[in-house]
């Protein structure tokens, strides 16, 4: 893996969230989106203040809208099952434009998509505001296996590769008359994806016939300590994970009045 590779949803800054120990920035999204997970999906009030942290953060990194709302679309495909809910669901139903919609499945539409659009939008933070080269430190630090820290690194490497791939196997069929449009090139379209998973297994192949041949015996180094910083300490635990433990009171809060 190239030192100078960044990942497409890295935006490179100089903020006080980029200079966060990456360790402390991970834990930090870890409780934040637990915290919105377990607030009742009946309370709205919750969910605002929710937004209005993860904007403050946007406003610290200095993240502006117009760069990471188009990110966001990458949940669209997932909210399908949000849509169909109100109308599958059983209970009490409501009428509102000619429509008799569960009352139950409108809850349940509303929690995926509030609690869905604000994890993806917190870790797409988190992403914004971390490179790639980080991440195995910052694994490390919490705990993480060094072998399950490597695979995800590696993943992580080689997704952008093999999507670049599948990009120049698509213009290169609509550069041979394929529309990707028509229902007739689907078998083309399935011969490309079987003949990119099996360029990506000889890729793996290859790249693990050089780790041996570059000394590598199955044992994984201490990722804590290679080419990393100083260890957070207490006082950026504390400052960075004020986000976080202003998520946990507001859920607690909500839990209380509910």
């Amino acid at each position: 893996m190239g030192a100078g590779h960044a990942h497409p949803l890295y935006r490179d800054g100089d903020s006080a969230v980029h200079r966060a120990p990456v360790e402390v920035k991970i834990a930090c999204l870890l409780v934040f989106v637990l915290a919105v997970v377990a607030t009742p999906r009946e309370m709205f009030w919750p969910f605002a203040i929710y937004a209005a942290i993860i904007l403050g953060v946007w406003s610290i990194a200095r993240i502006p809208l117009q760069w990471i709302l188009p990110r966001m679309l990458i949940e669209a495909p997932f909210l399908i099952l949000a849509v169909l809910l109100p109308f599958s669901e059983g209970g009490d139903r409501i009428e509102f434009a000619g429509l008799h919609l569960s009352v139950t499945g409108l809850y349940a539409a509303w929690g995926i998509v509030i609690k869905g659009t604000l994890g993806v939008a917190g870790s797409l933070t988190l992403a914004a505001t971390t490179s790639v080269r980080e991440l195995p430190a910052g694994l490390s630090r919490l705990g993480v296996p060094a072998l399950i820290t490597s695979m995800l690194v590696l993943m992580i490497r080689y997704v952008d590769l093999l999507s670049a791939e599948a990009t120049r196997m698509r213009m290169a069929r609509m550069s041979r008359g394929d529309s990707p449009r028509a229902l007739n090139q689907a078998g083309a379209i399935a011969k490309g994806v079987g003949a990119l998973f099996l360029r990506s297994y000889e890729r793996g192949e290859r790249v693990y016939l050089a780790m041996l041949s570059r000394g590598f015996d199955g044992r994984i180094p201490d990722l804590a300590s290679v080419g990393a910083g100083a260890r957070a300490g207490t006082t950026q635990w504390c400052l960075v994970m004020l986000p976080a433990a202003a998520a946990v009171t507001v859920s607690a809060a909500a839990w209380v009045s509910r």
